[in-house]
């Protein structure tokens, strides 16, 4: 028999693969559901962002580059830069989700926020200093602010609907390890 924190972490796991599929899915459809062509939020990133900061071990790295190289592909983005980013971003908050845990929703979104700008800020240099043509600076602030406000949705929905919550201080599994 499965150990149910084994069965419970690979079913978030296939979870956020699916997330991640079904928003492929929908953004590489031939709808035009852009209001004026303005960018919409990165919802994947999000998820990802959101469920490292409360249950790290939901979204391993492995999982976030392959999703992550997967988009890079299927949206015509130069291959592995966006990828790479956001593995850097995902270990970064990773590495602060312990002390995040205590801290209040609203310097956490600021936190995201700051990685998200600094994500961005990264990847118009890059693509300057390889002489690669990109969006305008003000679509990227606009996709910077749609994915920033979209943050409170996806904890929200996260939260409520698929029950990713922060550990609580001292939790443990019933061997007395952390989860």
């Amino acid at each position: 028999m499965v150990d149910p924190l084994t069965m419970r972490r690979w079913t978030y796991r296939l979870l956020f693969a699916a997330i991640a599929s079904v928003v492929v899915f929908v953004r590489i459809l031939p709808l035009d559901l852009t209001a004026g062509h303005i960018p919409g939020p990165d919802i994947v990133l999000l998820f990802a962002l959101s469920w490292v900061l409360r249950r790290p071990d939901y979204v391993p790295v492995a999982l976030v580059a392959a999703v992550f190289l997967l988009t890079d592909m299927l949206f015509m983005r130069p291959p592995g830069l966006w990828s790479a980013l956001a593995v850097m971003a995902v270990e970064f908050l990773r590495s602060r989700a312990h002390v995040s845990r205590e801290l209040p929703f609203l310097v956490e979104w600021m936190m995201v926020t700051a990685v998200l700008s600094a994500m961005i800020l990264a990847n118009r240099l890059i693509l300057t200093v390889f002489l690669v043509s990109q969006p305008g600076f003000g679509q990227d602030v606009m996709l910077l602010l749609a994915t920033a406000l979209a943050y409170p949705l996806v904890v929200l929905f996260s939260a409520t609907v698929l029950g990713v919550r922060k550990m609580a201080p001292g939790e443990v599994d019933q061997l007395g390890h952390r989860p």
